[in-house]
Order: structure tokens, then sequence, then C-alpha cells
């Protein structure tokens, strides 16, 4: 196992889950879990801590089974090296977040709880992630979905290590289903308004087409649509009808380049007057409540996912424009959080804590009882 110290800080680089567990079970205080970095300004901001333990050297597919659809890997592992590895069998982990280009790690991507436009079709991680291993802050290693070296009193580990950002345990190993590549994809475009794309929208999910993407940015709705390629053209060629004559099927260039620009507006490149919030709403109220972002929050630089209800706008990080935009987004019954804000802002991370705050809470306790892991990254919450 690698080791480094910095600014007094100590850095562990863990290879395999048993020096992963040795590194938790012979140190102690607070921390803080790294992996790739492509999410390191999400949430709150993460206090200090006495350990880094850096997952980038737990990498590397573990099993694949072709016949079964999956794949067992090191959660430091890229997931585009994933991928890459997978796509000689014609298979893929169907995520396209927006920071897997960037490097993401599978481990990152599941403790972030980040998803794609093909969330539409494949869900997320959450409903990818068939078994994890993870490893709790006295070091004890433990599996949900395969076989248990510790039972963790019922809790099902890969659930609640979705969307941990960086608290509970350690994710150390994911077990993945596994989706065909697709033989062929194209996008189709139709500018209008919001308001209009969610119309068109309703129309595209009522038929029987099956986007595997719907989403809404630059002033246009790009509809993607995946199949054989004998058949795509027919299928692209109706979508387009169906949109009307402002429609069209983008040349493989500029499907790129749309795609390209919908991640570019979602990551949030550094900017250091404004932020990033992501928001997630019942999709028949996400068009009105970021028209009331635009009008009341300041909010630019929109995507919305008019099928999956998520969406990303930036906003000016001033805390009290902020604050209000969190409260607008909670008054319309969605979740918020604040990503690629500007360093040191003191906007708050998250809005309005949820009902179930206090299962969160004991459940931390429970795993986490010295809250060694992450402390600060839930703030104001826990």
């Amino acid at each position: 196992m690698n080791r480094s110290t910095a600014d007094g800080v100590g850095t562990l680089r863990p290879a395999t889950v048993a020096e992963a567990a040795a590194a938790l079970a012979d140190t102690c205080g607070r921390v803080l879990i790294h992996g790739a970095g492509t999410a390191h300004d999400w949430a709150a901001a993460p206090e200090s801590a006495d350990l880094i333990l850096d997952t980038t050297a737990l990498t590397g597919v573990l099993t694949h089974n072709p016949g079964d659809m999956t794949v067992s890997a090191r959660a430091g592992t890229p997931l585009r090296a994933l991928n890459d590895e997978l796509a000689p069998h014609g298979q893929r982990v169907a995520l396209d977040a927006a920071r897997v280009p960037l490097g993401a790690t599978v481990g990152g991507l599941v403790a972030t709880a980040d998803s794609g436009p093909s969330a539409l079709t494949h869900g997320s991680l959450r409903d990818l992630v068939i078994g994890t291993t993870v490893v709790l802050a006295d070091g004890t290693p433990a599996r949900s979905g395969g076989h248990v070296i510790k039972n963790v009193a019922g809790y099902d580990l890969s659930k609640l290590a979705h969307g941990c950002h960086g608290t509970l345990a350690l994710i150390a190993e994911v077990v993945l289903r596994l989706h065909p590549l697709p033989a062929a994809e194209t996008t189709v475009a139709l500018p209008g308004t919001l308001d209009d794309a969610a119309r068109t929208t309703a129309e595209v999910l009522a038929g029987p087409l099956e986007p595997v993407a719907v989403e809404w940015c630059d002033g246009q709705l790009l509809v993607r649509l995946a199949g054989s390629a004998a058949a795509l053209p027919a299928r692209a060629d109706r979508l387009a009808r169906l949109l009307g004559p402002a429609a069209r099927r983008l040349a493989v260039d500029a499907e790129r380049q749309a795609w390209a620009r919908h991640a570019e507006l979602v990551t949030g490149p550094g900017d250091p007057d404004t932020a990033v919030l992501r928001l997630g709403a019942r999709p028949s109220r996400l068009p009105g409540l970021i028209a009331t972002l635009v009008g009341e929050a300041g909010a630019t630089d929109v995507t919305a996912g008019l099928a999956t209800g998520i969406g990303t706008v930036r906003i000016p990080a001033v805390p009290g424009t902020v604050d209000h935009a969190h409260h607008l987004v909670h008054r319309a019954g969605g979740t918020s959080m604040l990503r690629s804000r500007p360093a040191g802002s003191p906007a708050a991370a998250w809005g309005p804590a949820p009902s179930a705050i206090g299962v969160l809470r004991r459940i931390r306790t429970e795993l986490d009882p010295a809250g060694r892991f992450g402390a600060g990254r839930f703030t104001p919450w826990m």
C-alpha cells in the first residue's frame, strides 16, 4: 500500500479490500475518501481530515460474466476504462454521466448518485449496481449482494452507498448489471421553448418510438434513439415527422457537439461567480420550476431531463440567492444540491432537510459511530 504525507495529512492508497481494511483498522481520526476528483466540489465542503484514503489504486476488473451480463470491478476503476474493456464483448455499463469522459470512477459515480440522459431507459447506478463490498470505519469489510463477510443488520449496502458522498463507508468493489452496446444511435433535434419541448416530450413518450434519452438544452429538444443499423433510419424519420417540420436528424459531428454541450452545462466548468444547482422534481413540474428559478433566482444555462425530472441550472453563488433557489425547489416537492461551486463559497450546498433525516442520522451512527467518514459533506443536515 502506497503512503505519502502532505501538509501534515497522510495519504494511503490501498490496492485491495484487505489493504483498505488494514488502513482503516490501523488508523484513527477523520477520513476523507478521494478518487479521481471529478466531483470534489459537489455537496458541502468536507471538514479537515486526519487521513486521505485515495482509491485510485483500487482498480481493475475482478470478474466478468458475459453470459450473465454482469461485471465486478474495484471501485477506483474509471468507468470509461471499464467500458473500453467490456466493448470487445459487445457490452457496457449503460451510464452516460457527463463526468465519465473526465475519468470518473465507478465508486465515485455511485457515491455521488450521478446519472446521465440515458437514465430514462437504463436508470441510475442505483438500478445498475447489484452488489457492493464496502469497508466500515473500524476496518470491517461488508458485502451486499454476494458472499457475506459480515451481516450488517440487514442493511442494503448497495442502496445506502448510492449518494453517500464519501460518508458511511468506503466503497471498495462494485458488481454491475451490463447492457448490450447499441448497434447504432442517432439524435433528432427540435428548436423551441422549454414549455413547447415538455408538450412534445409527452407526445414522444406516448408513442412507440422508445427514445433512449430526451433532454432540453440550449433552446432545443434532443431525442436520442438507439437500435439496429437497419431499422434506425426509419425510426428517426418517424420521429422527425412526429416532431414537425422544424425537426432535423443531426449529422454525426453535430450530434456529438450537441451532447458535448449538454455535458458541459451539467458539469459546470469553473466560474468564480456562479454555481451549478442540480435539481430533481416530478417531470410534469420541472418546466414550471425551472421557469421560476430563471425568474426569481437568475438561473441560466438550463438542462432539463423532461422525462426523468432531473435538471441543472447555473445560479449566482450568493448565499441568499442559493438559499432562495433551494427553497423554490423544496416548495415544488423537489430536491436540490450544489455542485461546481466556487472554491470557498459559503453558499449552502443542500436545501431543507428531508423528512427522513432522522433515519439517515441513525444509519450513519450505526455504520460510522465516530463520524470518521466525510465529515461536513451533509452540512447542515448532519
